[in-house]
Parts: structure tokens; sequence; C-alpha cells
């Protein structure tokens, strides 16, 4: 059998192309891999919040274990624990701006005026 001359570079062009379309189109091509490259910049961005999470999860736990000021702190913030020594004293700002302060008002009425 004799190999006609225009079939080898045929079927090697079409293996190019094959290749090519792998390259770019298949599994594993580029596009793919520079997605998957994105993911996993996204994953470790992750893992390292993660990770600094958990140490401070780990530093408050033996914080808790070893010292009572830790504890202290936590049950007056949390909790309002207030020591019996000791007066309880609460404000708030107003919410609205335009609020008038009553304090404000009563020293304003009892301005003399100088009218005529």
């Amino acid at each position: 059998m004799k190999l006609r001359p225009y079939l080898v570079p045929a079927a090697l062009a079409l293996l190019l192309l094959v290749l090519q379309g792998q390259l770019w189109f298949g599994r594993g091509s580029l596009p793919d891999v520079g997605d998957l490259r994105s993911q996993l910049s996204a994953l470790e961005e992750d893992n390292a919040a993660l990770h600094l999470r958990n140490e401070q999860i780990t530093s408050e736990l033996r914080d808790l274990k070893e010292g009572l000021e830790v504890i202290e702190a936590y049950a007056r913030k949390e909790l309002g624990m207030v020591k019996s020594n000791e007066i309880f004293v609460q404000y708030a700002k107003p919410t609205n701006p335009n609020t008038v302060d009553p304090a404000a008002a009563r020293s304003s009425d009892q301005t003399p005026s100088t009218g005529p």
C-alpha cells in the first residue's frame, strides 16, 4: 500500500488541532488553570483568616484557663457584672440630633432677659 504524500501532513495537522483544542478548551486548559489558581488564592486568603481566628480563640481560651482577670472582664462586658463596692452609671447619646438637652433648655429659660 502506497501512502499518498498529502496524508502525512494532513494527519499531523489534525493531530496538532486536537492537541491545541485540548490546550485551550479541554480539562486542564489554560483558562481552567487560571480559574483554579484564582480559586486557590481565594481559599488561601480564607485559610489565613481562619488561622488567625483560631490563634485568637486559642489565646482567649488560654487566658480563661489561667487568669481570673480575664474572666472578670468577660463577666463585666457580657453579663454586666458589678462588684459590691462599685456604682454602675450608664448614659446614652440621643438618637435624634435635633433632640434638645433638658438641662440646656432649663439653663436658657433661667437666664435674665435684657430687653427694653
